[in-house]
């Protein structure tokens, strides 16, 4: 029996193991499978160059309770370790098994392979109060079998041991406070977490856990397009199909490969991201991506899968590696490409999903650069018709009629084409077009298409008259003197609340409505920015503001003033102002009552 103390620099690397290392304890369980595969896929490599000599067998990596005992034990029937192996890997913690059988055989295997003894061996001390390992070596028989003891501190004891056929056993001896582990459907629902795709295969109550070759590690010929879909649903299996999907394959100057799949994101941003799952050689890492995939990209589902980046992702590892860099300006160069090749390819069919991912090329437009230079040649604005047009296509439908006096090509929109119907049909009537620009970050994306596009501005349809949305040289003449015009307005002031509501009188068509509540364009915006995080979060306790459009010109204005008694004045105007506040949804409680009751006796 031999005893002795690990090797590390300080006494207390059980704590900072247990408490530090791992933000989350049940990472043991992959670090532990992990290296079972490693040593898995070692030992069919050093057969499959002449150096392995004992027979292969069943490779399956086993996973098993007793919970009787208290003890998780993760088996394989790998390469094994001698009793030097065993003092080297497991005893002087600064080594790395991985490494150094990579660089002995790096000619002869196909990359590197994954997976490190020492630290990664040592996570299991995060749930156990003592870890044991049995090892065989496959190499010749005289290295007789090794049993390795660790309480959890550093000391330990290896003796040698009976155990037959080649391969190692960790067993961890569970402690009080990790009996969570102890559960089945525990380890059950972290063997599918992190182990569903490994390549080799995992067992676990005899029940095997993984797909081996999943369809991400296979060449995009060897695929269908159901076979996608099929794996799809592998990964998901409640969601609806995807729209497409994108298979990365690249060797250099990075390894990465991977399907991205383009869900129906129905207007919703949030409820789609931590979708993409990374892998490191198909274990599972992470599905929080954002420092290695571009933020708009995050609303992908899919996987990918790089050796260059480790299973012990730190943000600020994401954030300085140049190999992650490379992967994302990669991963956002293919994504822009099978964006366009679908644009040009079949119109028809990208118009068609056009109101599923539009919502995505907008966000990506917004947040980077690289993909708006990209993506402004595909991305679409939608009219209250249907119709779709490119940027360029836009501008010269609309140029000839809806350039201003300033020579400014002006954009109407409405966000919300129900409430604001009546104001989309006093731009159509004019022979403006009017653009749906209804989406969950559309307000955003308004003023920021006024800065990137040249010589134009947006106005959605409420922001004024129909006569107003496009300024232009002409100016319809009012039929009432300026006293008329200050009766009116003195009036309707008394009918409305002053700080919120100003009053102003036009001269407008007569057939146009006698009054309309408008919303001021700039306030309107700055406050949709601050609703939506847009930087302007001091504005959002501030009232609504709206303008009130007293129509000059109508013949109800001539009927006010014509009007003897004061109070019958005030009833008109005050039936004509609930009218404009009934059409923008304005008029609610006890005001809405009153109109009902006003409207029946005037009938």
């Amino acid at each position: 029996m031999t005893t002795g103390k690990i090797n590390v620099q300080t006494e207390n690397i059980f704590p900072i193991i247990k408490k530090f290392l791992y933000s989350d304890h049940e990472i043991f369980l992959r670090e532990l499978v992990a290296n079972a595969v490693d040593a898995t896929g070692k030992i069919k490599t050093l057969t499959s160059i002449g150096e392995n000599k004992t027979d292969l067998g069943n490779l399956a990596v086993e996973v098993i309770l007793d919970k009787e005992n208290k003890t998780l034990t993760i088996r394989d029937r790998g390469l094994g370790m001698t009793s030097e192996e065993v003092e080297k890997y497991i005893n002087q913690i600064a080594f790395s098994g991985a490494e150094e059988f990579v660089n002995k055989y790096k000619d002869q295997t196909e990359g590197n392979l994954i997976g490190k003894f020492g630290l990664g061996f040592y996570s299991g001390f995060m749930v156990s109060d003592k870890v044991e390992i049995y090892s065989r070596s496959f190499k010749s028989t005289e290295h007789e079998a090794i049993r390795w003891t660790c309480d959890g501190s550093p000391d330990y004891t290896m003796t040698n041991d009976s155990k037959e056929g080649r391969g190692t056993d960790i067993i961890l001896h569970i402690n009080e406070e990790s009996n969570e582990f102890l559960e089945e459907a525990r380890i059950k629902t972290l063997l599918d977490k992190y182990c569903s795709f490994l390549p080799v295969e995992i067992k676990f109550n005899d029940e095997l856990i993984n797909n081996t070759a999943p369809a991400w590690v296979k060449k995009p010929s060897e695929l269908s397009h159901d076979d996608y879909l099929a794996f799809y649903k592998e990964l998901y299996p409640m969601a609806e199909d995807p729209l497409f999907y994108i298979h990365l394959n690249v060797d250099f100057p990075f390894n990465l490969t991977g399907i991205l799949y383009f869900p129906k994101l129905k207007k919703n941003l949030e409820v789609q991201k931590n979708k993409i799952q990374l892998y490191c050689r198909q274990v599972f890492v992470t599905d929080s991506v954002e420092g290695i995939v571009p933020e708009f990209l995050t609303l992908l589902h899919g996987v990918i899968d790089s050796p260059d980046i480790p299973l012990n992702v730190s943000r600020s590892y994401l954030q300085s590696d140049s190999n992650v860099k490379k992967i994302s300006n990669h991963i956002l160069k293919k994504v822009s490409d099978k964006l366009e090749e679908l644009f040009k390819e079949n119109r028809t069919d990208f118009e068609a999903k056009w109101d599923d991912i539009g919502v995505f090329i907008k966000y990506g437009m917004l947040s980077e650069e690289k993909f708006y230079d990209r993506a402004k040649s595909f991305c679409l604005l939608k009219n209250t018709d249907a119709k779709y047009f490119t940027f360029d296509e836009y501008k010269l439908v609309v140029e000839p009629n809806q350039t201003d006096k300033d020579n400014k090509v002006v954009y109407t929109y409405t966000s919300n084409l129900d409430e604001q119907y009546s104001f989309v049909e006093g731009a159509k009537n004019k022979g403006y077009d009017v653009l749906q620009m209804d989406g969950v970050i559309d307000s955003h994306f308004v003023n920021f298409l006024e800065h990137k596009l040249e010589n134009i501005s947006f106005t959605r349809v409420d922001s004024d008259t129909s006569d107003n949305l496009i300024k232009k040289d002409e100016k319809r003449p009012v039929v009432l003197s300026e006293e008329e015009q200050k009766t009116i307005k003195e009036i309707a002031e008394i009918a409305v609340e002053k700080e919120k509501y100003f009053v102003q009188l036009e001269g407008l068509s007569e057939t146009d409505a006698p009054a309309m509540i408008t919303r001021p364009e700039f306030m309107r915006r700055m406050k949709e920015m601050a609703a939506t995080g847009g930087g302007y979060e001091f504005m959002s306790g501030m009232g609504e503001q709206f303008n009130l459009i007293i129509n000059a010109n109508h013949p109800m204005m001539k009927r006010v003033l014509n009007t003897e008694a004061a109070e019958e004045k005030q009833k008109i105007i005050r039936q004509v102002i609930d009218l404009a506040m009934l059409s923008q949804g304005l008029l609610k409680g006890e005001a809405l009552n009153g109109f009902i009751r006003r409207s029946v006796e005037l009938i």
